[in-house]
């Protein structure tokens, strides 16, 4: 799998597509289709071919649905997200495969440069009620290279369009273009930037994954792919792009230039605050392909599919980054989408010492992916799946004791989104460790009520003769 176009076409191969012949307005009523869409059982992944004022089509929930994450990574459709996150996390933790530099590439095939350059030319729909404009970058990735060593970020960042050159992006404090960004004002200089839409959908999907600094995402997305993606060398900003994606927005960012943008309905399921000043896109070239297909999230309160790809890279950078500490018990790990895909981590474990199962808890807080936003660790035994909201209240019912088995770290890096927080002190966040496991060092151990093996297998012998229909 190259690009969007064959995702979008193996989606609709596996019955996972559904293209609206129908004129949608871009302005509120393409946004809420897909989001009602989305809340009957995660709904398919939506074309919409006839946005009016445009000829441009809009796919749209892309990820509202496992099967299309299985899907993007070339994995068999009835994976499910604990065996998707397994199986990245196998994969990231060998070594990682480099990007293929080529010379001619389909994003190149239409150009517009200086006052040519129109972002309401694209149909970026206006989402809901109380935005503060048109988002253009929601399904998105902004490239970057670090100025001092190389290293080439892809970060997913809102976009609000302000004018017909210029798109706001809102890079949160701490994060790795962020960092990017302190260099170049620390250098007087504007930063090279670009906003990409398309391309393999694993870019997309490893763009907000939280990697270590100096880890380039295009790396971890090869490696996905099991082969070197596509890329080229900009000549106006000197960045890699992928030869596949289909529109990519070349420019620069002041840090020092800002320009009122938001509010924005978050995945959170909130708006995120009020108009603020934040940094923007100059974009000076337009890139894109024959025929584009422009790419978008309908965010908003859960079920989206942010939420989903979230609760995926989020599951599987924090198994990485504890596979990578070497602690010994670890059998699974869940991020629930529910969570907002980023507030809450189940790990099971089998204990092997006294104290193990709290050693878990500590490390997650301790992790890349874990040290930002995660409010909360809850720790099982390895007989509890941790994607089983049942099976995990009954160990916290059963093996939980608030006194003993609760630590609340008081202060942690948290995100500005966190509608949990007063907007003015969103920096800082509690944590809490929960240890649902009973302790390794009892001597005495309740006894669980087990199904006797030899009758469970008699009565499998006999399910269809107990229940013949």
């Amino acid at each position: 799998m190259k690009d969007l176009r064959d995702f979008i076409a193996k989606c609709e191969q596996e019955g996972e597509l559904r293209r609206i012949k129908a004129e949608v307005d871009w302005n509120l009523e393409l946004s809420h289709v897909a989001k009602k869409n989305e809340e009957l059982g995660g709904g398919s992944a939506l074309l919409f071919e006839n946005v009016k004022g445009y000829k441009i089509p809009v796919f749209i929930s892309a990820f509202t649905r496992p099967r299309r994450m299985a899907i993007a990574m070339g994995q068999p459709v009835h994976y499910s997200m604990q065996d998707l996150s397994r199986e990245w996390m196998n994969l990231v933790t060998k070594k990682l495969i480099k990007p293929k530099m080529v010379k001619k590439a389909p994003l190149m095939e239409n150009v517009q440069a200086g006052d040519k350059v129109n972002l309401y030319d694209l149909p970026a729909p206006f989402f809901n009620i109380l935005d503060g404009g048109r988002f253009i970058g929601t399904a998105v990735y902004l490239v970057t290279k670090d100025p001092e060593t190389g290293w080439v970020n892809l970060g997913t960042y809102r976009m609000q369009i302000h004018e017909k050159n210029k798109c706001g992006v809102q890079i949160i404090k701490g994060k790795h273009g962020d960092l990017m960004l302190q260099k170049y004002r620390a250098k007087k200089q504007k930063m090279p930037a670009v906003a990409v839409i398309g391309g393999d959908p694993l870019l997309y999907l490893v763009s907000s994954c939280m990697v270590s600094a100096q880890t380039d995402e295009y790396d971890i997305a090869s490696t996905l792919r099991g082969e070197p993606i596509d890329i080229i060398e900009s000549d106006l900003t000197g960045l890699p792009l992928p030869a596949y994606a289909e529109i990519a927005l070349e420019g620069e960012i002041d840090p020092d230039n800002l320009i009122t943008e938001g509010p924005f309905g978050e995945y959170t399921g909130y708006y995120s605050g009020k108009p603020s000043p934040k940094i923007f896109l100059d974009v000076k070239r337009v890139l894109h392909r024959n025929n584009p297909i422009f790419w978008a999230t309908a965010v908003g309160r859960p079920p989206n599919d942010v939420v989903m790809i979230q609760s995926l890279n989020r599951t599987a950078s924090l198994w990485a980054d504890l596979k990578d500490m070497k602690i010994p018990g670890i059998k699974a790990v869940h991020v629930p989408a529910s969570s907002s895909g980023r507030y809450w981590a189940i790990v099971s474990v089998k204990q092997q010492y006294p104290g193990h199962s709290m050693q878990v808890g500590t490390a997650v807080i301790s992790t890349t992916t874990g040290s930002y936003g995660l409010k909360g660790v809850i720790v099982v035994g390895d007989d509890i799946d941790v994607e089983n909201w049942d099976q995990i209240i009954w160990a916290l019912s059963v093996r939980f004791d608030p006194a003993r088995s609760a630590q609340i770290i008081n202060r942690g890096r948290s995100t500005p989104l966190d509608p949990s927080l007063p907007v003015a002190a969103r920096e800082i966040t509690s944590r809490i460790i929960m240890d649902a496991c009973t302790p390794f060092e009892w001597k005495e151990m309740p006894v669980p009520v087990d199904p006797d093996k030899a009758t469970t297998e008699k009565v499998e012998k006999r399910w269809k003769e107990i229940f013949p229909d």
